[in-house]
């Protein structure tokens, strides 16, 4: 019998998946979480007694219900904003997607936020100035702001807001700002610059017109996703 050190449920067959029905200690597999490491299932059940974790996990689940395949994420964001009482929202968003930054102010004041934006470039700094050679930019010989995700986080943390909004936000750019802002974060916009800023899409055509994606390690029968028809819904 294997004994397995870390949980995947990635590898969870589509016929089982037994935690949706309360039933992952009878029917789960050996990899599921809570037989891999009941206590750390047990720690982070926990969390939720305190009362804002609480409020947070009850209110989501609420906008989840309530929309559920019916609102848009930027509707699902107004939602548990209002819930939440929230009053001051910020948005860290790519220098590219400051027009769709314009868009989001306005719909997020006429719901009555308040609303602080901060572009990645703010503060001009020189990629120079943490140690990237010029050949290491985009376009050697020209000037090239680094983009600055921890001053976007400061000042959205100085500024008061409770919700903020990534939006486009390059790999890693988005970690720092994560590490960095103070208040509850959310992804309103994943940057992919090739497919359109819907980096799924790579997961389902990796077996076909995106099959770069896979290492020198691919598999011989590489997992593909199963047809539409049978997959879970969230």
């Amino acid at each position: 019998m294997t004994t397995y050190q870390d949980p995947a449920c990635a590898y969870c067959p589509p016929n089982v998946r037994a935690c949706r029905q309360g039933e992952a200690g009878a029917r789960g597999p050996a990899f599921c979480p809570g037989k891999v490491d009941p206590a750390a299932q047990s720690r982070a059940r926990d969390l939720y007694d305190d009362p804002e974790t609480r409020r947070i996990a009850q209110e989501s689940a609420r906008v989840e219900a309530e929309g559920y395949c019916r609102w848009t994420r930027v509707e699902e964001v107004v939602q548990f904003a209002k819930k939440m009482g929230f009053r001051r929202i910020g948005i860290a968003n790519c220098i590219s997607f400051v027009d769709h930054a314009y868009v989001l102010s306005g719909i997020l004041e006429s719901h009555g936020f308040e609303v602080t934006s901060v572009a990645c470039k703010n503060g001009n700094i020189p990629k120079e100035d943490v140690g990237l050679a010029d050949g290491e930019k985009i376009r050697p010989g020209q000037f090239e702001a680094l983009c600055n995700p921890i001053a976007q986080a400061e000042l959205l943390n100085t500024h008061g807001c409770e919700l903020n909004l990534v939006m486009g936000l390059c790999v890693g750019h988005d970690s720092l700002f994560f590490r960095h802002a103070t208040g509850l974060s959310t992804v309103l916009v994943a940057k992919d610059r090739v497919l359109g800023h819907n980096p799924v899409a790579a997961l389902n055509l990796a077996d076909s017109y995106y099959s770069r994606v896979w290492g020198a390690d691919k598999p011989a029968k590489p997992p593909k996703l199963p047809p539409a028809g049978r997959r879970d819904r969230a």
